[in-house]
């Protein structure tokens, strides 16, 4: 699959299937890729995606944004049900996988290189394929497993050291994890900068043996489908402009906290949002 626009040189390359999310309202474009292109763009990068969609599928959300990968048969397919007990999820379809060969020359020295998995569809390996760029991660999808009826669940990652050790940085959701404690200590062992976000709780990050809280701003929720990727590609940007994980994460707990206010893709960044939270000073935690 190649869009027909020229591949021009990139600041921000994210790898990852966008999904079809089957909602109340109907199938919406979602997934990490989704999100967390729309909000680098948002914040005045050049962006370009690399996935796998099926032939038929028509991306209006996306337009502008360069996109390669693999035309197949199949989108990936998530239904998310909110309950008091949290989020269920359920897989229907799954994209082919992604490597390396899908990845234009041009790209591979992007700044910034966003791997970003929701099905086991990213090839470890990316993670060792761009010694130009920073690797981040939202790891995501690569705890995830699903049973015959498609119902996600946690489960082991057996390449994360291998995938975290080169990455310069990676952001995940207590949630992913099952709230399991014992997982964020092993992955400390591997990488010096991990975010874990926690809903409306803020998020806590740990920087070469430091530990930081950020609480939120309350805000009245509507949807919170994307604030993680939103908050992801918020942090990395940041990150990587200032080198400082503490005001990479004020930054990134501000625009999301505002993103659960709106629906799907309404929830990315405005200029107003990305201004101010450039300036706005978060209460202490």
């Amino acid at each position: 699959m190649t869009e027909l626009l020229p591949i021009e040189p990139i600041d921000y390359l994210i790898i990852g299937h966008l999904t079809q999310d089957l909602t109340p309202s109907g199938p919406m474009l979602g997934g990490t890729a989704s999100y967390a292109s729309l909000t680098a763009r948002a914040l005045g990068l050049r962006v370009g995606i690399v996935t796998a969609i099926s032939a038929d599928l028509t991306l209006p959300e996306l337009a502008g944004i360069p996109i390669f990968g693999i035309r197949g048969d199949h989108t990936s397919t998530f239904e998310n049900i909110y309950t008091p007990e949290g989020r269920i999820q359920i897989v229907h379809q799954v994209a082919p996988s992604l490597d390396l060969s899908l990845v234009p020359e041009t790209w591979r020295s992007a700044p910034i290189v966003h791997l970003g998995p929701i099905a086991h569809e990213v090839d470890p390996n990316l993670a060792r394929s761009f010694p130009k760029s920073n690797v981040c991660l939202t790891p995501q999808g690569w705890f995830r497993s699903w049973d015959e009826s498609g119902r996600v669940h946690f489960t082991e990652w057996p390449e994360a050291d291998f995938v975290l050790r080169p990455a310069a940085a990676a952001v995940l959701s207590i949630e992913d994890i099952q709230h399991n404690e014992l997982v964020i200590e092993e992955m400390l062992a591997s990488i010096r900068v991990l975010v874990v976000t926690e809903g409306a709780a803020g998020c806590r990050v740990y920087w070469n043996g430091d530990l930081r809280r950020f609480r939120a701003p309350e805000k009245e929720e509507v949807d919170a489908t994307g604030a993680g990727d939103i908050f992801a590609a918020a942090f990395f940007y940041r990150f990587s402009t200032t080198r400082d994980p503490w005001e990479a994460a004020r930054f990134a707990t501000l625009l999301a906290s505002q993103s659960v206010t709106r629906r799907g893709l309404a929830s990315i960044p405005t200029y107003a949002e990305v201004q101010a939270g450039l300036v706005e000073i978060l209460p202490k935690a």
